[in-house]
Parts: structure tokens; sequence; C-alpha cells
């Protein structure tokens, strides 16, 4: 059997590094606290820094502009698909005027 990872809320994720940065204890006592790894903390912390608001979207979710660039490929995908069919008219329609 595969060992299962624990899932964590965005609340917990940054209460745990608002405790990291303002309590002035080690992360590695705060992460014993909780019950976690100290380089869980560490990771939120950087996801936290780089991506503000939007750190720890959850599971299926994504970031604004991931979310728009999965959006544009699905748009692409289909515009192709039309282009395709296009052409394969047009080649039937040519065919059918000879």
């Amino acid at each position: 059997m595969g060992k299962s990872q624990k899932v964590y809320t965005k609340e917990f994720k940054e209460e745990a590094v608002r405790l990291a940065q303002t309590s002035g204890k080690p992360i590695a006592q705060i992460a014993r606290e909780l019950g976690i790894s100290d380089s869980a903390i560490h990771g939120w912390r950087k996801e936290l820094a780089e991506h503000g608001k939007e750190a720890f979207p959850g599971k299926g979710h994504q970031t604004t502009l991931e979310e728009e660039n999965r959006r544009l490929k699905r748009e692409v995908e289909r515009l192709q698909q039309e282009r395709d069919i296009l052409k394969k008219a047009v080649s039937i329609f040519s065919r059918e005027s000879k």
C-alpha cells in the first residue's frame, strides 16, 4: 500500500508561516508542535512570499496565470479542430465542382 500524503488547509499553512515569522521560536520547534516537518514550513513560507494571496490554491485549483494558460490551450485546440474541419470541407467542395 502507498503512503497517503496529508493535506493541509490554506489557513493552516498561513498560520504555520505566521507562527514561524512572529513567535521567535525556531522553525524546527514550531514544526514539532504542529506535527509537520520543518521543510514544509520553509516551502510554505517560500510559496507565500512568491505568490502572496494566490499561494496555496488548493487541490485542483490553479493560480490565475495557470488557469488562463489552460483556457487558452483549450481554445487553441478548438480552433485547430475547426480549421481542420474547414480544410476537409474545402477539399470536398472543390472536388464536387470539377
